[in-house]
């Protein structure tokens, strides 16, 4: 079992950037496929992003290809998820997961065994 926190949410106005920590403690982090997810108000939770366990290979939701980067520090366990040219369609809670055995492709559709807290984004328009 892995434990999740996820922090850097907040507010940003439409164009701007952000990033979003998840730092990882409790067993090797460097072991686990890692993700990021987003759940709007009303909305089923959404594939943004996931990274394998050693970086080399990242896959991305089609509403933010282009536009986020995920990327991941084995020696600092914390994976991370780079916004730019934010849109108010972006506000959610974005949630971190993490699976010792899914290969990151198949993340986006095979829900992660474990899950952070959430941290709140809001995009003002």
């Amino acid at each position: 079992q892995v434990q999740l926190v996820e922090s850097g949410g907040g507010l940003v106005q439409a164009g701007g950037s952000l990033t979003l920590s998840c730092a990882a403690s409790g067993r090797p982090f460097s072991s686990y496929t890692m993700g990021w997810f987003r759940q709007a108000p009303g909305k089923e939770r959404e594939f943004v992003a996931a990274i394998s366990w050693s970086g080399g290979n990242t896959y991305y939701g089609d509403s933010v290809k282009g536009r986020f980067t995920i990327a991941r520090d084995n020696a600092k366990n914390t994976v991370y998820l780079l916004m730019n040219s934010l849109r108010p369609e972006d506000t959610a809670v974005y949630y971190c997961a993490a699976d010792p055995s899914l290969e990151a492709y198949r993340i986006a559709v095979i829900a992660p065994r474990n899950w952070g807290q959430g941290t709140q984004v809001t995009v003002s328009s």
